[in-house]
């Protein structure tokens, strides 16, 4: 472990860094998002936060750390958080996770929702929005109706900016390439110019985006028939894991489906869940 006071040979110079605030960075994102810095982050850290203290007139990361820190300084972690975060996603990523939900899922919760059952699906940590979009235009094109029933879809994440950009609901042609097509007439608006796309009404219409911390209270008072949270956990340290694995199946009934990413594994030792395909767990019952 490198020592406490020592200065850490970043790429630029621009400020200098130590070891003591790298920790002091880390354990305050770890605390609040629950994310593990190991040291061999630390130039990502750096290139990442000197934008910030460029940003807003800071000369040193003990000045930065000092702020964090204070009172006044909860706006400043919150951009922390959202400055460190990779969001990396596109629409209909890992793919088999679209058929699963096509072929296995949803027929069945189609067939509840048509007999006036309460249909609720989560996409915890849902970035920029293309997950809970391709989930949105997986259901609407096996249930035309869907927005006829008591059907939504919660998609959360802890990063403002993104939640502000889900609900935007707009996409670059490039972003928007991922969308097979046969499901663009049903989740792109048609006739719109520029170099742009947006999601269509009714896929919209299926999701409510809101912010959420998923180491702080979960307000949400009903059950999850779905759950999507895939390469969130990845970030967490086992203990951590472990309590997110917990919560969700206390929000899940018997035989609901949790989604995850391909490098995640539910231990099924510890928590009431079957792997049932690939990165894709049923809860089971007692």
């Amino acid at each position: 472990m490198s020592g406490s006071n020592e200065l850490i040979p970043v790429p630029d110079g621009e400020f200098t860094f130590t070891w003591s605030e790298f920790r002091e960075i880390a354990a305050l994102i770890h605390g609040e998002a629950g994310i593990v810095l190991s040291e061999g982050k630390v130039n990502l850290v750096y290139s990442r936060l000197a934008k910030r203290l460029r940003a807003i007139g800071l000369r040193s990361f003990r000045e930065y750390c000092e702020l964090l820190k204070s009172k006044s300084g909860n706006d400043e972690r919150q951009a922390m958080i959202s400055a460190i975060t990779t969001n990396v996603t596109r629409f209909f990523r890992e793919s088999h996770h679209f058929d699963f939900l096509r072929e296995s899922v949803f027929p069945s919760l189609v067939s509840r929702a048509r007999s006036g059952e309460r249909v609720r699906l989560w996409s915890a940590g849902c970035s920029s929005g293309e997950e809970p979009y391709s989930i949105a235009m997986t259901l609407l094109a096996m249930m035309p109706d869907a927005l006829s029933h008591d059907i939504l879809i919660l998609a959360t994440d802890i990063d403002p900016e993104m939640i502000k950009r889900g609900k935007a609901a707009t996409y670059t042609q490039s972003q928007a390439a991922g969308i097979p097509d046969e499901f663009r007439a049903i989740g792109l608006e048609k006739g719109r110019g520029g170099p742009d796309v947006r999601i269509s009404e009714c896929v919209r219409a299926l999701i409510r985006f809101n912010e959420l911390n998923l180491l702080g209270a979960w307000p949400m008072k009903g059950q999850f028939d779905v759950i999507f949270c895939r390469n969130v956990v990845i970030y967490f340290d086992e203990e951590t894991q472990d309590e997110i694995w917990g919560r969700f199946a206390g929000m899940m009934p018997d035989g609901a489906f949790l989604c995850i990413g391909h490098s995640e594994r539910v231990p099924v030792d510890r928590h009431p869940f079957e792997l049932v395909a690939q990165t894709a767990y049923r809860k089971r019952g007692n």
